[in-house]
């Protein structure tokens, strides 16, 4: 039996060798070399020029502006699904996940109609009688198409902790006098921090790797790092240097994923807060 099992994993270790293993360590090699093929630090050298490590910043305050506004909007919409009935829950839950089976630049493109000057908005202000506004190619374009984007990412790992939560929990915590409020507070979302974690981790990644969004709705006006990541392989030609931007990613997302793993303690909420 254990042969079989382990003849099984073979498959799926050729695979993650070619696409995963091997990948990394052509990007790390091209990070490390020039184009000669010698060794040299100078494209991480390069990283620290103030004008890229203005783009870091830029990048990865976007995200997180991105990652709190889809938590703000994610975690109640999760909650309210999760506490309707079943036939009434899933059929909310394929409302949120129906705009995901459309690709994804078709649903940047839509943005842009509609953050034009003559788009839908600027329409209904004109129409309302308020002057057209400049929404298109600003960074609030830029963080509306992050968050529409992946909204969907923060609510359901939130929905999915949300409906595992055991009912009785909430009964005896209702049961012991506990109003609404403590129970949500001492019970429900400390049992739900789990969902939070995954849903900041899968937004948060993207949002700050996106270089569609950025380039459609900024209009090539804000560079952010998977901007520069792609204008150095597609443009500029210099995939040294573009390598040594993808491996600083990379360790800003391990980074980023380690912290979150810090405070996702779900060892220690297993049955519930306490009520006091």
């Amino acid at each position: 039996m254990k042969k079989k099992t382990s003849l099984s994993q073979y498959p799926y270790l050729i695979w993650s060798i070619i696409f995963i293993v091997v990948p990394i360590f052509l990007v790390i090699y091209f990070s490390l070399t020039n184009n000669d093929g010698i060794f040299t630090l100078d494209n991480y050298k390069k990283l620290f020029n103030s004008l890229y490590m203005l783009v870091f910043f830029n990048s990865i305050k976007l995200a997180l502006i991105s990652t709190i506004i889809c938590l703000l909007f994610g975690y109640p919409a999760a909650y309210i699904v999760a506490k309707t009935k079943i036939k009434t829950r899933n059929l909310l839950m394929l409302l949120f996940i129906i705009p995901m089976w459309m690709n994804f630049l078709l649903r940047t493109y839509a943005w842009m109609s509609i953050l034009g000057k003559n788009g839908i908005i600027n329409k209904i202000f004109s129409f309302i009688g308020f002057s057209k506004v400049d929404i298109l190619y600003t960074n609030g374009a830029v963080i509306l198409g992050m968050v529409y984007n992946f909204l969907p990412f923060m609510i359901i790992p939130i929905y999915t902790v949300l409906i595992k939560i055991d009912q009785d929990v909430i009964k005896a915590a209702s049961d012991l006098g506990a109003n609404r409020f403590i129970v949500f507070r001492r019970v429900v979302f400390p049992l739900s921090i789990p969902g939070i974690m995954s849903g900041i981790t899968m937004v948060f990644m993207p949002a700050v790797s996106t270089f569609v969004i950025s380039k459609l709705l900024g209009g090539g006006q804000f560079m952010l790092i998977g901007n520069l990541i792609e204008s150095q392989f597609t443009t500029v030609g210099d995939w040294y240097f573009g390598s040594a931007i993808s491996i600083l990613m990379m360790i800003i997302i391990l980074i980023s994923m380690a912290v979150l793993s810090k405070f996702d303690n779900t060892d220690d909420v297993k049955g519930g807060g306490r009520l006091w």
